[in-house]
């Protein structure tokens, strides 16, 4: 009996020093169970990001698309992104911007101007960046922009030089007279594109008319009679044109009525030509300043709002062909919608 109770006192014993030393930080480590591993991007720390893009085109979904690759090249799993697609209606806009603020997203894309001007009315809080915006002053109402806005919002512009896409016109078309301004009232910066490029065209003495719908449904009958009343009708970057290009496509064909589209996705549809940016890469760059302001605390408010940094002259084989049209040497064939 003694003995047993003597093995078991040294049994306890053992045990204790077994304890101690393993509680001994300098002579016992712990398993590095994620020896070669890589840290997540942001020291661990997880997001998550509010996509609120305005419709559904081309141009608009390359964008969203580059967005989303750059985050998830960058954050991995860290983040967790949320698209939206308001289907063109302002009101969608806005309660969309309003549930990512009820959420508390850590960031919101907003993509198109009429998501931009949603975001921007629902928080001065959450950082904004826009994309697909052609003027940040006009969308924002800012007077004297000069590239940042002073508060949460700052993004990518898809402004094409204004006055190479005038030059453009008279270059594929040099007896041109009339030329009808196509776009949508509703949208400000369509507005500030066609108003430029009046300037630059009536400088060159052709005669310039502005045919504005408001909307969807009156688009066919406005559509209509530019084509019927100019030589030649130009067409910017317009999300609601945009969504609508096969149509405005077809009664360029009736009225056999060329056009000169602001950017790839419009030209594919109702286009000759286009001198034109890529929305992915614009999309893109906005996912690397979505990466600055959650991982490196950048402030929206004091960065730059980013360009395209190249402009491809393109046309558009199917339209040429319709108009017996042959492109003029340095342009790109569009390639057919996936």
């Amino acid at each position: 009996m003694k003995k047993k109770f003597l093995a078991l006192i040294l049994s306890a014993l053992m045990i204790l020093s077994l304890a101690a030393c393993g509680g001994n930080e300098d002579t016992a480590e712990e398993p590095a169970d994620d020896a070669g591993t890589e840290e997540p991007a942001g020291d661990g720390q997880t997001y998550t990001v509010g996509i609120l893009q305005q419709m559904q085109h081309v141009a608009l979904d390359e964008a969203t698309q580059g967005f989303q690759d750059a985050l998830t090249e960058l954050l991995g799993e860290s983040v967790t992104i949320d698209p939206q697609n308001a289907s063109g209606d302002s009101a969608n806009c806005a309660t969309i911007a309003n549930n990512f603020v009820s959420q508390g997203v850590d960031l919101i894309m907003a993509n198109g101007t009429t998501a931009l001007q949603a975001a921007a009315s629902a928080t001065s809080t959450i950082p904004i960046l826009g994309t697909s915006i052609t003027e940040y002053g006009v969308a924002l109402g800012i007077d004297g922009f000069t590239g940042t806005t002073g508060y949460n919002v700052s993004g990518t512009s898809d402004l094409a030089p204004l006055d190479q896409q005038a030059a453009m016109l008279q270059e594929w078309f040099p007896d041109a007279q009339t030329v009808g301004l196509l776009y949508c009232s509703a949208e400000p910066n369509s507005q500030y594109q066609v108003d430029t490029v009046q300037k630059y065209l009536e400088e060159a003495g052709i005669t310039c008319t502005q045919y504005s719908f408001s909307d969807s449904n009156d688009l066919s009958a406005v559509a209509t009679t530019a084509c019927a009343e100019s030589d030649v009708v130009y067409v910017p970057t317009d999300n609601t044109a945009a969504n609508n290009a096969e149509l405005i496509g077809n009664i360029s064909l009736d009225s056999q009525t060329p056009i000169i589209a602001g950017e790839e996705g419009i030209c594919r549809g109702c286009g000759v030509a286009t001198l034109t940016i890529s929305y992915y890469d614009i999309g893109y760059k906005t996912g690397e300043m979505a990466y600055e302001i959650l991982v490196n605390g950048a402030d929206p408010a004091e960065m730059e709002i980013a360009y395209a940094p190249q402009f491809t002259p393109k046309y558009n084989p199917d339209m040429c062909d319709a108009f017996g049209l042959t492109p003029p040497e340095g342009y790109e064939a569009i390639e057919p919608a996936a």
